[in-house]
C-alpha cells in the first residue's frame, strides 16, 4: 500500500466501531418503559447516586449497544470529577464506572 494510504483506512474502521451505538429517542424509550423492558431512569439515578451521594447529574442518555440498551449516566463528583457510568437498563446491572 502506498505510503500514507492506510490513514484513510484506519479512519473508516474507527468510525465504523463507533457506530456501533445509537441514542435511543424519548419515545422509544417511553415505549420500552412501558412495556417493562428497561428500568425506570429514576431507579439507575439513584444507584449512580448511591456510588457517589455529593455528585451532581450532569447527562443520562438511553443507547443501543452492540445490541444491549445502556444508561450512560454522567456525574460530577464533589472533587470535580466527571465520572461516567454505564448501567445494564434491563436489570441496573453496572458495566462501567470511570473517569470521563
Amino acid at each position: 500500500m502506498a505510503k500514507g494510504r492506510w490513514k484513510p483506512l484506519l479512519l473508516i474502521t474507527l468510525m465504523c466501531s463507533a457506530a456501533t451505538a445509537r441514542d435511543l429517542d424519548h419515545d422509544e424509550a417511553l415505549a420500552l418503559r412501558k412495556a417493562g423492558v428497561i428500568l425506570p431512569l429514576e431507579q439507575v439515578i439513584d444507584s449512580a447516586l448511591g456510588r457517589y451521594p455529593r455528585a451532581r447529574l450532569l447527562e443520562v442518555e438511553l443507547e443501543e449497544e452492540d445490541g444491549q440498551l445502556v444508561y450512560e449516566v454522567e456525574l460530577l463528583t464533589d472533587g470535580g470529577v466527571v465520572r461516567e457510568l454505564e448501567f445494564d437498563a434491563r436489570d441496573g446491572r453496572l458495566y462501567k464506572d470511570e473517569v470521563d
